[in-house]
């Protein structure tokens, strides 16, 4: 029988600035995000108060990562820099200058909380021990051009529910898988409908895998961006996913004809694997479920208040929590 997700929006807090980057603190409604006016804040949307509880800064440029361990946040930024922020404090414990050499795109935790990998335009992803901040490993495998000779972009990483594997993805619509024990690449994907070249007009390209996500088992591969664009000044391509069981390299499922135009920004599975949001949007915003499943059919679409960056569920999977352009937003589900 197929099932419907219902939604409803419980609580919006407008912002003037954009919140690029969202981790939610465990077992709570209280969240932090980064900020394009280079600031980590702290909101509880158990609240009435729809005043930051926490207002710090380290970073001297947009804020696009952040990832929580089990004593720290830690946060990259357009600066190239990683901070360390103990979890009881709104002052940095360790900064580390020139993580990257280009921008730092994204950051994420390992579940069992000892380390976290960052990746950015250097086109190389580290792997770096919490709290101590010793880098670990450098994975280098994603080309640093595009095919048409262009410097490419590493957008983002996951890291399984096991801690074992990460994986990365860059502009062109490769995706790498790593042993996070080691480094070593053990498989490459691809989703080249992601990538679109404009060989006349602009002599330009748009688009990559914006966002990825492991499954709650750990056996599949979501990965989120746009597809084939005709004017690649505007984000007028569909918006598009696609599932890999990444092993043995099957695609499984695409999700690519639907609603909604733009970008796919943030991917989140329903923490027993029922089924996998897609958020995002093109100046305006966009809320997709899909069944991952048998039927692998659209269960609903919710155009957002915002253009979405980065969301998150809680532990029942029964709330969704984003940010984006303007706006914080929860909303309740359910299934049907």
């Amino acid at each position: 029988m197929e099932k419907k997700i219902e939604l409803e929006l419980a609580k919006e807090i407008g912002r003037r600035d954009i919140l690029l980057s969202l981790v939610r603190l465990p077992n709570s409604e209280t969240v932090r995000v980064g900020s394009s006016d280079f600031k980590v804040y702290g909101f509880d949307f158990g609240s009435d108060d729809k005043q930051p509880l926490v207002e710090s800064q380290a970073h001297d440029s947009y804020v696009t990562g952040i990832a929580r361990t089990a004593t720290h946040l830690v946060t990259g930024g357009f600066d190239r820099r990683l901070v360390w922020w103990p979890l009881d404090s709104s002052q940095p414990e360790r900064t580390l200058d020139d993580a990257h050499q280009r921008f730092i795109r994204d950051v994420q935790a390992s579940p069992d909380g000892k380390w976290v990998v960052s990746v950015g335009d250097d086109m190389i992803a580290r792997v770096w021990e919490s709290p101590s901040g010793r880098l670990l490993h450098e994975l280098k495998g994603h080309d640093p051009l595009t095919p048409h000779h262009f410097p490419s972009m590493l957008y983002a990483c996951a890291v399984s529910p096991d801690s074992q594997h990460i994986a990365t993805v860059d502009r062109v619509g490769t995706i790498l898988v790593w042993q996070a024990a080691d480094g070593k690449q053990v498989a490459k994907l691809a989703a080249p409908e992601m990538y679109t070249w404009d060989p006349k007009q602009r002599r330009h390209s748009i688009g990559g895998i914006r966002c990825v996500a492991f499954s709650p088992d750990g056996q599949y591969l979501a990965v989120g961006g746009m597809g084939q664009v005709g004017n690649i000044d505007h984000l007028e391509g569909k918006a598009r996913v696609e599932i890999f069981a990444w092993q043995s390299g099957e695609k499984t499922h695409t999700y690519g004809d639907n609603s909604f135009k733009g970008l796919v920004e943030s991917l989140v599975f329903h923490p027993n694997g029922q089924w996998l949001v897609a958020a995002g949007g093109d100046q305006n915003g966009f809320l997709m479920f899909f069944d991952v499943g048998d039927t692998k059919k659209s269960m609903r679409d919710e155009k957002a208040p915002m253009h979405i960056h980065a969301c998150a569920v809680n532990e029942a999977g029964d709330a969704l929590y984003a940010v984006g352009h303007g706006k914080l937003a929860k909303w309740t589900i359910s299934v049907v």
